[in-house]
């Protein structure tokens, strides 16, 4: 593999495979064919890793951006926030700071609304934040994602307007750029997209296909960066929620793996792994190959 490799990762909370049943499955619906064209090129994943319950945020997230089974090192699925345990995992084994040890340089594209990039409050450290700030010291704030070099949360910065943002909204495919422009300046660039998981929760459906025709528009075009020379397009979520309209809380489904671009040939790979754990030795194995 080239060592001008560069990925763009976009992470997207509580969005499991399911029925094909789009009574049931929102994202089979026929109003968003492009989600049903990755979902049904995706690879399924195990996100349930061994461990009675359902799989939750933390643990799930964990898993994936260390390649550990948090859940069976905490003895559960933990949500939300990491506690102190689950935060030294994560300090201590996380994808950006293996990237780094390789000599790459990892990104969280995600902007935070603050002027301080060093600054996060510790109740609202999720598992990226303290992925970012372990191996990277900052995240990226309110001038980079002024400048097209970060994009929030919402993609759209539709939430933005109760916490001081007076600017324009933008669309979809504008902050696929972004996104894209961030990516091509990285080795590797994380993305995380959790509005999937908050309307899965809400159970309601007005919500949920709001939130689904963010992600019918924007991630066609992120999707676009795997079609360039030497770049990768990878998505992977936690555990399965969106999916499932029968109910308000996570699901046992299995999650999508997609893969689109330079390495995503190598199908045998993809089509090894099993649980969230794989996912970070895979992405190594691609920057470590020579």
């Amino acid at each position: 593999m080239s060592n001008e490799l560069k990925i763009l990762f976009l992470f997207i909370d509580g969005f499991g495979m399911g029925s094909d049943d789009p009574s049931i499955n929102p994202l089979r619906n026929p109003r968003f064919p492009n989600l049903g064209k990755l979902l049904d090129a995706a690879h399924p994943i195990d996100a349930c890793l061994g461990v009675d319950g359902k799989p939750q945020s933390a643990t799930g997230q964990a898993s994936l951006l260390c390649g550990i089974n948090a859940p069976q090192a905490m003895g559960r699925h933990i949500e939300g926030f990491p506690p102190p345990s689950l935060k030294k995992l994560i300090e201590d084994e996380n994808l950006f700071s293996k990237l780094r040890k390789l000599g790459k340089q990892p990104t969280f594209a995600n902007s935070y609304w603050i002027d301080d990039p060093h600054k996060i409050p510790l109740r609202r450290q999720s598992v990226t934040t303290v992925m970012t700030l372990k191996a990277l010291k900052e995240v990226r704030h309110k001038q980079e994602l002024l400048s097209g070099m970060a994009v929030n949360h919402d993609i759209t910065r539709w939430t933005m307007h109760t916490r001081g943002y007076d600017g324009p909204l933008i669309s979809e495919e504008e902050a696929a750029e972004h996104l894209q422009n961030v990516a091509r300046k990285n080795d590797f660039t994380l993305f995380e997209y959790f509005i999937t998981d908050r309307a899965g929760h809400s159970g309601n459906p007005e919500q949920v296909f709001q939130c689904l025709e963010t992600l019918e528009r924007f991630l066609p075009r992120a999707a676009e960066f795997g079609k360039e020379p030497n770049q990768l397009f990878l998505l992977c979520s936690d555990h399965g929620n969106i999916e499932d309209s029968t109910t308000k809380t996570h699901t046992k489904n299995p999650v999508p793996l997609i893969a689109i671009g330079t390495g995503a040939k190598h199908d045998s790979q993809w089509q090894s792994l099993v649980n969230l754990t794989d996912i970070t030795p895979a992405i190594l194995n691609l920057y470590g190959e020579r």
